[in-house]
């Protein structure tokens, strides 16, 4: 009986597998060097952000009400994994606050982008010029924007004939290799 008291909500288990495969698919190595994006902890940061983003992204898009549900516990663990990081890294607790409203703040921003770049479907520009903006921070689009913009529209296509429903279920999400 004690055992029901203390184990984490249905969605936060799903959400905390499902971190655990976005920060795996984030981590694959073909996405980074120079042809990708920096292995930095900004880089990792951007492409966690953005494997995040498309996953909420699909997740939100479903009927199931426990969608949001599982979205927003999906937000909590990949921040809660930041925070930890933070915090190996030696950043002050004062800091990892402000820290942390500045990266949701970043998150938000770019998931919105993110959803309205992929919406304009016949437009790849408009996401060639997203990912080169955010996840590359640089100003002009290049041959590394137009790579990762083909494994962005493969990783969501697959995601969403997945379905919010599957992910919701507790499974994987389907990430092309890079």
């Amino acid at each position: 009986m004690l055992r029901g008291l203390f184990s984490p909500k249905p969605e936060k288990r799903t959400a905390q597998a499902l971190h655990r495969k976005v920060v795996e698919a984030a981590r694959q190595p073909a996405l980074y060097g120079e042809d990708g994006v920096p292995d930095t902890i900004d880089g990792r940061f951007e492409l966690i952000v953005l494997h995040t983003a498309l996953v909420v992204l699909v997740l939100q898009s479903g009927e199931d009400p426990r969608g949001k549900a599982v979205s927003q516990a999906l937000f909590d663990a990949m921040f809660d994994d930041f925070d930890a990081a933070m915090r190996e890294l030696g950043v002050g607790d004062s800091a990892v606050g402000k820290k942390i409203r500045f990266m949701a703040e970043g998150f938000y921003g770019r998931a919105k982008a993110l959803g309205e770049a992929l919406e304009a479907q016949d437009d790849s520009a408009a996401l060639i010029d997203v990912l080169s903006r955010n996840t590359l921070a640089q100003e002009s689009p290049d041959a590394r924007a137009e790579r990762l913009a083909l494994y962005v529209n493969s990783a969501f296509a697959s995601l969403q004939a997945q379905g919010a429903d599957a992910l919701i279920a507790g499974a994987d999400p389907d990430f092309p290799s890079a």
